[in-house]
């Protein structure tokens, strides 16, 4: 079967949430807030419902998850697309599912479908890895925040997908 990336469907609802609590295992140890982190069959429902939740799967499972959001978290700041709910089944953690599904969302849905020139994602300071990924991802941090509800400092970060200029 191989590769294949498509949106995510309800009935996906079930493998995307052992993909993000296992994912996500570190987020709670961190005692992050994510609503992700502490996701239930519900809320990973109204994801696929209300947001564009993607996936990779291979030989029919889910190894990756990513989301691009329609609900606005950062439209105050920002214009450009979001991204959230990033995560890979742990199982294939480290084997590059994650980046291949983020390179396919940026270039086939963010740039190709929305013709956005850039897109944004927050991410946490004291996540040990997360900032330092990105930033070999080529995102860059626009923005510190912090909604003093014990996340610390978050930062939304920025990738140019295109030459083209972006306003915002």
């Amino acid at each position: 079967m191989g590769e294949v990336y498509r949106q995510a469907e309800l009935k996906d609802a079930q493998q995307l949430l052992e993909v993000t609590y296992g994912a996500y295992e570190l987020i709670r140890e961190l005692g992050l807030k994510w609503p992700a982190a502490n996701a239930d069959l519900a809320l990973i429902q109204e994801n696929i419902t209300v947001n564009e939740c993607y996936v990779l799967e291979i030989d029919g499972r889910v190894a990756a998850t990513i989301t691009l959001s329609n609900s606005g978290e950062v439209k105050a700041v920002t214009d450009l697309p979001f991204v959230k709910w990033f995560a890979v089944h742990p199982q294939r953690s480290g084997q590059g599912y994650g980046g291949k599904l983020l390179d396919w969302v940026e270039e086939h849905i963010i740039h190709g479908k929305l013709g956005a020139a850039a897109v944004t994602l927050a991410t946490a300071e004291k996540h040990p890895w997360l900032v330092p990924m990105y930033e070999r991802r080529g995102y860059e941090k626009i923005l510190e925040l912090d909604a003093h509800n014990g996340d610390g400092l978050m930062y939304l970060m920025r990738k140019t997908l295109t030459a083209q200029p972006y306003f915002n």
